[in-house]
């Protein structure tokens, strides 16, 4: 079985467009912004031996207020520049109720079953209680990189931390896999803040 680090795009990957409080998704290629330390975060869990998916709600394509072809340019990007294994997308909105809209964990159990993930020495890292829920559901541990944002506040986390370089220094040294996570770590709030 694989370990895998299972990563949320928009606000862990790339710099979000918040606007009066609430993250938002870049609307094409031009305005996509790796955010700091994140290629070399993403080539040292590579390195590490963790299977790579990215796993990503993108509900604008479902309203209407994006294009699928644009998101795909995005993750051709990415798939491009980064070691990514894979890319799992839900295209959905809430209303449509679907399985992979997270913190539905769908995605991640349809990458776990074709990757022969071991979900409980997997990790799932986002910016957002949809993120931490998806995690939790599929039996993962989950670290939340700290957004600020004015929305329901994700709960129950393993680990916080303030960007994805964080996260896999948590990771590489197995510490995110320990019980309590993170108390002695500098800048980490452990369990679930």
């Amino acid at each position: 079985m694989n370990r895998a680090v299972f990563i949320d795009r928009d606000g862990v990957i790339n710099r979000a467009v918040v606007r009066d409080g609430k993250p938002y998704p870049p609307q094409a290629l031009a305005e996509f912004e790796f955010l700091p330390g994140v290629p070399e975060a993403i080539r040292a869990l590579h390195e590490a031996g963790f299977r790579l998916i990215v796993a990503t709600n993108q509900p604008d394509v479902g309203a209407g207020r994006q294009t699928r072809e644009k998101v795909e340019e995005i993750h051709a990007h990415l798939l491009a520049t980064l070691p990514i294994d894979d890319i799992r997308v839900c295209y959905h909105t809430d209303a449509d109720q679907c399985g992979c809209r997270k913190p539905k964990p769908g995605m991640l159990l349809d990458a776990a079953e074709q990757w022969q993930i071991d979900l409980p020495s997997s990790v799932m890292i986002g910016d957002r209680w949809r993120d931490v829920g998806a995690g939790q559901a599929a039996g993962c541990r989950t670290i939340l990189i700290e957004s600020g944002y004015d929305e329901r506040q994700a709960e129950g986390f393993d680990a916080a931390v303030p960007s994805l370089l964080d996260a896999s220094h948590l990771i590489i040294s197995d510490q995110i896999f320990q019980s309590p996570v993170a108390r002695t770590l500098q800048g980490v709030r452990p369990l679930g803040g």
